[in-house]
């Protein structure tokens, strides 16, 4: 079998899975995906799937945006951006509200310094439901729109 330019991929996946003191099945058996395919990933044999890298990701305890990079299928500047979103979003010290603010802000400072925004930057926090979260991160516009403006609970 041709190797796959994804060699860089396989020996970090390597690197972090010994560096978490696992087998090769232990981190197969943990990420739901077999023994000899996970081998295969490690030697550059095989290209994996998104769906696969996040499965790895979580046994591992890693950030799945870094494998997305390392298999090239995310690019370096969209991770940075996914990761800043995440850690905003992920914040227990704010409330959603503020989370959402807190996104607008760093959407308009990204399109001011000519970065390409994400659909959602030009939302307008007043019409986001705080409980309408999107998987990706981004605040449910669509469907918050269509029901009016929001009230949010008292501080």
């Amino acid at each position: 079998m041709a190797s796959l330019n994804v060699g860089n991929l396989g020996e970090y996946l390597r690197e972090q899975r010994r560096n978490a003191q696992l087998s090769l099945r232990q981190l197969a058996d943990a990420a739901g995906v077999s023994n000899p395919y996970l081998s295969q990933i490690e030697r550059g044999l095989r290209k994996p799937s998104a769906e696969v890298l996040q499965q790895v990701a979580k046994a591992l305890r890693i950030s799945a945006e870094t494998l997305y990079v390392r298999a090239g299928i995310l690019d370096e500047k969209e991770r940075d951006e996914l990761e800043t979103r995440a850690v905003i979003l992920a914040d227990p010290s704010i409330n959603e509200r503020q989370k959402q603010v807190l996104l607008q802000i760093y959407e308009s400072f990204r399109k001011e310094n000519g970065f390409e925004t994400s659909s959602y930057a030009d939302v307008d926090p007043a019409d986001v439901d705080p409980e309408a979260v999107d998987a990706d991160g981004s605040p449910g516009a669509a469907d918050s729109r269509d029901a009016g403006p929001k009230q949010s609970p008292p501080s």
